[in-house]
């Protein structure tokens, strides 16, 4: 299954003490940047929830969101506790000796020191553990909205392909008439221009020429790849840096059939392939 790298999910739980929520959100890029933003009392159950993300993703800028709130009435003690409040004011003297430019405490810092308020004003063992099986619960609503995001882009990029092979199927029969058409107006020139030359001569001149219009091999080479295209988007998985690789490569058969063209509908056509090439990119950068 093809994924895309944008989505987004959340998962929330009402507790005794509070309510938690995870929010995951996602868009492209070149390599997996999973960043987090979250209380301090969650920093210590970072590295598991990182390990947990980088488990179901391997490209995109990802940014996971945790946050808690208490109920009114559960937040602990509103009495400060004087031994630590002593305690912390001693060393932020001491602290303030050796560095005086250092900016005193404040009376948030104060209030939000753990254990100011009552130790039992956060269950945070509770917390953390939460917020783990939350972020399971949103990873997999997360996979499955890339997933249904990422077949709509499959549907769009399969669709230019199919636009890309009717294009082929223009040029291929076109192609003899256009080099017997090449042919016949290049040898009454070269017989204009190379009067004493004899039927031999013209004839390598005209072949010389010929094989650098013929354009059998760019048409083949397009068609391989669209069938690898096909291949690789039915198989699923990260594909987004393979199917990039091959957008190039088509992207340079057109540009060489372009520049060998010697018909008017030929050249128009590998305008459009270059078209449809582009707009199968746009899809393919959003594509893990």
């Amino acid at each position: 299954m093809i994924h895309s790298m944008t989505g987004y999910a959340t998962a929330s739980r009402e507790l005794a003490w509070g309510a938690v929520s995870v929010e995951l959100r996602s868009v492209n890029h070149r390599y997996l940047d999973v960043s987090f933003r979250m209380p301090d009392e969650l920093r210590p159950a970072e590295p598991a929830l990182r390990e947990t993300i980088s488990g179901a993703m391997t490209r995109g800028k990802i940014e996971c969101r945790v946050a808690y709130a208490l109920r009114a009435g559960a937040q602990g003690g509103t009495e400060l506790d004087a031994k630590l409040l002593a305690q912390l004011l001693t060393l932020n003297a001491r602290a303030r000796e050796a560095l005086p430019e250092a900016q005193p405490l404040s009376v948030a810092d104060i209030l939000h020191w753990p254990g100011m308020l009552g130790a039992d004003a956060l269950p945070v063992d509770e917390l953390r553990a939460t917020a783990g099986e939350l972020l399971g619960t949103a990873l997999r609503e997360f996979t499955a909205a890339r997933a249904r995001e990422g077949a709509k882009l499959a549907a769009v990029i399969l669709e230019r392909a199919a636009e890309m092979r009717s294009r082929i199927a223009v040029v291929q029969p076109r192609m003899p008439g256009i080099i017997a058409a090449f042919q016949e107006k290049l040898n009454a020139r070269l017989k204009e221009a190379l009067v004493a030359a004899d039927d031999e001569r013209v004839r390598q001149e005209i072949t010389l020429f010929v094989n650098k219009i013929d354009v059998d091999e760019e048409l083949s080479r397009l068609a391989t790849h669209l069938d690898e295209l096909q291949r690789i988007l039915a198989k699923g998985g990260a594909s987004g840096k393979r199917l990039d690789f091959l957008m190039q490569e088509l992207n340079r058969e057109a540009n060489t059939l372009g520049s060998k063209s010697a018909d008017i509908e030929v050249t128009r056509v590998a305008m459009d392939l270059k078209l449809l090439i582009e707009q199968m990119r746009e899809q393919i950068q959003n594509i893990e």
